[in-house]
């Protein structure tokens, strides 16, 4: 399987829930960066439905740090994906344990969603190779037990997440739209950024729409479209990591439509007015020496496809 990065065009938080999540209005969008997942058979001894998970680095050596923070155990979501399609079979020992490969390309825990999207995909692939006639409407709510952000990859394109984030409505996005990501050492986590938000901003409104931006992706606008990018989360980013003020200060310097924290961070997303636009805000961001490196994407693309 193949499956997207995402990219919030709007993050509006809401305050924290009695359950610990916030409720959310956030607009998915999903962009080039690819990561594979590929299930193949495993032991029959194995214990569980997952019997083993490996990872590599798609890139040629771009995300080997990142790829050495992926967890290859059972908390990694993509084992509990397979796990999860294995109990709607009937349990472990209905099913024939499988193992699992992620090829990595999306950052990690980098604000993309990789790890959600590594879990879409597995769920899709485990569904296929048990033969489980699972739904779409059943992998969406397998989805919504492994996280808020898991649904979406699902879907791809551009949507609008409500509830804690997977509660899903299409949205009609006509344009196509070219993106910078400065990738950062290290990464950011979320329950971590989430808390200093709660710090930072204990009375916050309930989450809405921003019609300005919906209407710009309407008229597929990418100036409007720039002009209109949000993330409620980013003050609480830049405090965690300060020296994220800088490299968004730099994509603007060179032009970029929007600059903006990408989800929970620590990755900055910028939108660019054309192919070469992008590889000119890339190539400036790698010269100023503020990022791990920079690469280019369009969007949006469809969620995990079979290749």
């Amino acid at each position: 399987m193949r499956v997207p990065a995402k990219v919030n065009l709007q993050l509006a938080v809401g305050p924290a829930r009695e359950d610990g999540y916030h409720d959310l209005v956030n607009v998915f969008h999903a962009v080039a960066l690819f990561d594979e997942v590929t299930v193949t058979g495993a032991d029959s001894r194995a214990e569980g439905a997952c019997a083993g998970l490996g990872v590599e680095d798609a890139t040629g050596g771009g995300l080997a740090g990142h790829v050495a923070r992926v967890p290859v155990d059972g908390t990694n979501l993509a084992a509990r994906a397979a796990e999860l399609v294995a109990e709607a079979c009937g349990g472990p020992g209905a099913v024939a344990p499988v193992r699992l490969l992620l090829r990595k390309a999306i950052p990690v825990a980098g604000g993309m969603a990789g790890g959600s999207a590594d879990a879409a995909a597995a769920l899709v692939a485990c569904n296929a190779w048990w033969d489980a006639g699972l739904t779409r409407e059943d992998l969406l709510a397998l989805a919504a037990r492994l996280g808020s952000d898991v649904a979406f990859p699902l879907l791809g394109g551009t949507a609008v997440g409500t509830g804690r984030g997977e509660v899903l409505t299409p949205v009609e996005s006509p344009g196509r739209y070219h993106w910078v990501f400065a990738l950062a050492e290290g990464g950011l986590s979320t329950p971590e950024v989430f808390a200093a938000y709660d710090r930072l901003r204990p009375e916050a409104p309930a989450p809405a729409g921003d019609p300005e931006l919906m209407a710009a992706l309407a008229a597929g606008d990418a100036r409007r479209l720039g002009a209109a990018l949000s993330n409620d989360l980013q003050p609480a980013a830049l405090e965690l990591r300060p020296e994220l003020g800088a490299v968004l200060e730099c994509g603007r310097a060179a032009g970029a439509l929007g600059a903006f924290v990408s989800g929970s961070g620590p990755t900055c997303a910028f939108l660019a007015a054309s192919a070469d636009h992008a590889a000119a805000v890339a190539g400036a961001l790698e010269e100023s020496g503020r990022c791990e490196r920079a690469v280019t994407a369009h969007g949006d693309v469809p969620g995990a496809t079979l290749l």
